[in-house]
């Protein structure tokens, strides 16, 4: 890309002399037969400064593999023990009802756009007659082949810690910590 919030290279630095340049517009990234590699650096004015190397990466080396061919976790959870086996039966009965659905895609939706309560299971299956299974299982509260159950209680906070660069830091409130 194109090197930001510059309209023109600074006076002061003998862009000739050199093979740096800026680049004044965006550019492909040619190939040469090396590994394609560049240096982002940021300087913050609060004195945050960082530097990263990136490197173009390879061209798939084969296909994905077709999404209902792996296993796929599906995951519940409820406010109580008997709101979970409520909602297995639930989404059995919606696998057996449509069998259109991609066990993947349920496996998604499961995930990716549902509340996560104290009470949980996850149920880990290769396709839809072991899910359905699994399903049934936990729907009557029996243990089932490659289903986990157990419960988010709150065991304690999380807490994040930035310690800057580190040298005032240590062992600084380890207590705490």
């Amino acid at each position: 890309p194109q090197t930001l919030h510059v309209n023109e290279p600074s006076p002061k630095v003998d862009w000739a002399s050199g093979a740096v340049s800026l680049l004044t517009e965006s550019r492909q990234w040619p190939e040469t037969g090396r590994p394609r590699r560049a240096a982002v650096s940021s300087f913050g004015i609060s004195g945050t400064n960082a530097h990263t190397i990136l490197e173009y990466a390879p061209a798939a080396a084969q296909e994905p593999a077709e999404a209902d061919s792996d296993i796929v976790p599906l995951l519940l959870s409820a406010q109580s023990a008997t709101a979970l086996r409520g909602q297995a039966a639930r989404l059995r009965s919606h696998l057996a009802e449509r069998p259109e659905l991609s066990l993947a895609d349920v496996g998604y939706s499961l995930m990716s756009s549902r509340a996560g309560f104290e009470h949980r299971a996850v149920l880990v299956a290769a396709d839809r007659d072991g899910a359905v299974r699994g399903l049934e299982a936990l729907a009557s509260g029996e243990p089932g082949a490659g289903l986990v159950q157990g419960s988010a209680g709150s065991a304690g906070k999380v807490a994040f810690v930035f310690p800057g660069q580190g040298s005032q830091w240590a062992a600084m409130a380890v207590e705490l910590l």
